[in-house]
């Protein structure tokens, strides 16, 4: 909408206060731009970008300089340049971060998501498509359907995304024939149609050139359908089914400004609310009404989908972050264990049994997985055996929650069923799931009370119960230490019991082998053994290398705060190797035991462990004394 200068301030006004209105009301599209690497996502994006008219004259400026200087396109204006903001992206030419810009034109609003082509920046993609309502699927086409192309439609497919375009892109480098391109459709649609994609729009473009971007091209006079941005302009987007179905609010805080207000804010995630509706909370089950319905701008009569809001309720019920209020006549389940897809983000690989946090909405809970029932080839769809998943595999796993939380399937919500899982010592996101449904045994299994508690249990024996967990290198001591430990406190009168690493492994953990994911599933059955030991009111004593720090924290999150002592017997590799009673660091050595803590599979020091014992210095009697110590002073 052009603005004319009427010579009056007042007009002026509001032309301009109506050019803001009818911007402000047009629809709002997400989408990405995704395939394999080179096939020109970035330059299509700077090219809406330009025919849009979203850059300013220094950004053109910019553009132009910059494309004298590290453009592809011999001086001429480079539009991928507008989008691979990164050093690094410009050096190599690829795109590597996620870039999100926005644009308009006339009739709707957008924001596109840049992804990365490369596989190994396949968890960047899945990020860009997790919010986004439509994918273009750029294909290059002198190359035709490549690897990324069928990853990157598996993934958006997988992930919500029912509006795809194929762009076949650079047609004016096959001289713009139709064969090429119908050809590219067909490869195309039959890999769509394996994975159950049953539409999608495809067009001839040249993103450099402009053809058939935003207006039809005389060069593809064959082509009869809309150019891409008409298409971006009228494609359906189904925000209607989001607030027609019941109300899903996750409770993101609760806003308490004063004594006299208390709300629950979030964005509401499905249907729509209105005060007077009945409601309820879960996981909690409780009911209510909402009274208000309260935003920056003054309260609301109704609020839909989408909306961020802050719900006041009738009645004095309880209410946090993480819990969700819904319909009261439409409530979510609820369930701690599911089957779900996940996609590994990290470069560490998973490992069944190692525990990691969960986020979904606003929830935050521990989560462990089980060993994949399979792992997807995306490239052939085949379904393959794995025991872990490495970075950008995807599988379909069993996961198990420390409390159950309310869910939906992903295919009914993406905000209540996707997910991320955090790495709890790092703080690192190292994977995205979906959710399909909850496990029946969650249902079937619950906790069944006991009359004798783990404090009865422990009043009996006088005494607090403890796990004493001594871990370190193969050959440092800790079975010598926590045997003389038991001993003492045996002559003592204290009712304990030893779990030694070795004798475990003969019947227990006798199925497992030495892999990363077997020493975590034979840490994780030793935690849950002493824990119940533990509530025997008994002074559990364990002795395992357990190398990683991921899973001796598990283990001390089992028990309550104190009652779990790390004892970390110190020994320099070099000391133990010498004592190498066992004979074990030698094989390793020669190479006749593989992931041999120390020598080819890593071990995690204790970084500040309640004893810590440096057996350089201390003999196994005088490390026994200064334990049964420091225990009895506890």
């Amino acid at each position: 909408m052009a603005l004319e200068v009427y010579g009056s301030s007042d007009l002026i006004e509001r032309d301009i206060e109506a050019y803001l209105e009818q911007h402000e009301n047009k629809s709002l599209l997400r989408f990405i731009t995704c395939g394999s690497v080179d096939d020109g996502k970035s330059t299509l994006i700077g090219r809406l970008l330009y025919d849009s008219k979203m850059i300013f004259e220094d950004q053109l400026a910019k553009l132009a300089a910059d494309s004298k200087t590290v453009g592809t396109q011999g001086g001429a204006l480079d539009f991928a340049l507008l989008v691979d903001g990164l050093a690094a992206e410009r050096e190599q030419g690829i795109t590597i971060d996620v870039a999100y810009r926005f644009f308009a034109t006339d009739k709707r609003k957008f924001i596109v998501a840049d992804t990365p082509g490369h596989e190994q920046y396949t968890r960047n993609m899945v990020t860009g498509a997790s919010t986004a309502d439509l994918a273009i699927i750029l294909i290059d086409a002198r190359k035709g359907v490549l690897t990324q192309t069928r990853r990157h439609t598996y993934l958006a497919h997988l992930l919500g995304i029912r509006n795809l375009v194929l762009a076949v892109n650079k047609m004016d480098l096959v001289g713009y024939d139709r064969a090429v391109f119908d050809r590219i459709v067909l490869d195309y649609r039959a890999f769509a149609t394996e994975i159950g994609i049953t539409r999608f729009k495809a067009i001839p473009i040249s993103g450099l050139g402009g053809d058939n971007i935003g207006s039809r091209s005389e060069n593809t006079p064959w082509y009869e359908g809309p150019s891409l941005v008409e298409h971006l302009e009228t494609v359906e987007v189904d925000g209607t089914a989001r607030q027609a179905g019941p109300l899903r609010l996750p409770v993101q805080w609760v806003n308490r400004p004063d004594l006299d207000f208390r709300g629950f804010a979030g964005q509401i995630a499905a249907g729509s609310v209105k005060p007077g509706d009945a409601v309820r909370v879960v996981p909690s089950g409780k009911t209510s009404s909402v009274a208000r319905i309260v935003t920056a701008g003054g309260d609301l009569d109704e609020a839909v989908a989408g909306q961020s809001v802050t719900l006041t309720l009738a009645d004095e019920i309880d209410c946090s972050r993480g819990d969700v209020i819904v319909s009261a006549d439409s409530p979510l389940e609820v369930a701690d264990q599911f089957e779900a897809t996940v996609v590994w983000m990290s470069d560490a690989k998973m490992l069944p049994g190692r525990p990691y946090w969960l986020k979904l909405g606003t929830t935050t809970v521990s989560a462990t997985i089980t060993e994949p029932k399979y792992e997807v080839n995306v490239n052939t769809l085949e379904r393959l055996a794995a025991k872990t998943l490495d970075l950008n595999a995807i599988g379909v796993v069993n996961i198990a929650l420390g409390k159950p939380i309310p869910f939906a399937p992903y295919a009914e919500s993406r905000e209540l069923g996707g997910f991320i899982l955090i790495d709890r010592m790092t703080n690192a996101t190292v994977g995205a799931g979906l959710i399909h449904f909850a496990l029946r045994r969650s249902q079937n299994i619950h906790w069944q009370a006991a009359d004798i508690t783990r404090e009865a249990h422990a009043a009996q024996k006088a005494q607090q119960p403890k796990l004493l967990w001594f871990t370190g290198l193969s050959g440092a001591g800790k079975s010598t230490i926590a045997n003389l430990v038991e001993k003492k406190l045996h002559a003592l009168g204290k009712h304990t019991f030893l779990l030694d690493g070795d004798n475990v492994r003969h019947g227990l953990n006798k199925d497992l082998g030495f892999t990363e994911a077997d020493r975590v599933e034979n840490i994780r059955r030793v935690g849950e053994v002493a824990k119940l030991m533990t509530d025997a009111g008994l002074i559990v004593l364990t002795a395992f290398i357990s190398p990683f720090r991921a899973e001796r924290q598990m283990v001390r999150a089992m028990l309550p705060e104190g009652d779990f002592i790390e004892v970390f017997v110190d020994t320099p590799l070099a000391e133990a190797e010498k004592r190498d009673v066992k004979g074990l660091y030698k094989k390793a050595r020669a190479g006749q035991l593989r992931n041999f803590t120390g020598i080819d599979s890593p071990y995690e020091a204790p970084e500040s462990p309640e004893i810590r014992i440096d057996t350089t210095k201390l003999s196994p009697e005088a490390a026994a004394d200064a334990i049964v110590e420091r225990l009895l002073k506890a």
